[in-house]
């Protein structure tokens, strides 16, 4: 498969993302923005608030952070599982019950589960929402791991500047990283290139 790259601003591609969403009118739409944590997807997904919320659309904002497996779970095959650490700590389950089918099917969603800090349910009640409203989700190795989204958009690392900006005490994390890059690159429905933060690239299938 051929592919070509179009450098873009930073600007056009907040544009280009709400396009794709506001050419689904109506429903509410499930956005995800993937990337490893030096490329910042909250920041990403934050911008996209601000460009949604101008355009009429309302917003609930949630991070796939706040809604992992509790730690016992999710470090029972050891702390420096790949692994684990690629298909076993996103609580898919809940995440799509609570919050990605749940604003469809309901018109209500769940904010947050569990503080990924303390590891404390953090026992959020659910709030409502109106027609049309926006799921922006942000986190990392969350494409490809069967959550229910409209558009995902993954910050996509050439395999050496991931290893750059791994520390070495993150090494073990580089195979799911790894793993996952192929994965997401295929399966999301906008990859962007952000090796050079200031300059990202939009990749075309």
């Amino acid at each position: 498969m051929s592919t070509r790259v179009e450098p873009v601003s930073a600007a056009l591609l907040v544009e280009r993302i709400v396009d794709l969403v506001l050419a689904r009118p109506g429903a509410p739409v499930r956005l995800l923005v993937d990337g490893h944590p030096s490329t910042h997807p909250e920041r990403l997904a934050n911008a996209l608030v601000a460009s949604l919320e101008t355009a009429g659309r309302p917003v609930a904002r949630v991070r796939v952070r706040d809604f992992l497996r509790p730690r016992s779970l999710r470090l029972e095959r050891g702390r420096d599982d790949p692994d684990s650490l690629l298909d076993g700590w996103i609580d898919v389950e809940t995440l799509n019950r609570e919050v990605l089918r749940r604003v469809v099917e309901h018109g209500e969603y769940l904010p947050s589960l569990r503080d990924p800090e303390t590891d404390r349910v953090t026992r959020a009640g659910y709030v409502p929402t109106v027609p049309g409203t926006v799921v922006v989700l942000d986190g990392t190795l969350a494409v490809g791991r069967g959550l229910d989204t409209d558009v995902a958009v993954h910050l996509a690392l050439k395999p050496g500047t991931l290893r750059r900006r791994t520390a070495p005490g993150d090494a073990w994390e580089l195979p799911a990283y790894e793993r996952h890059a192929a994965q997401a690159e295929h399966e999301a429905d906008l990859v962007v290139r952000v090796d050079h933060p200031d300059h990202p690239a939009l990749v075309h299938r």
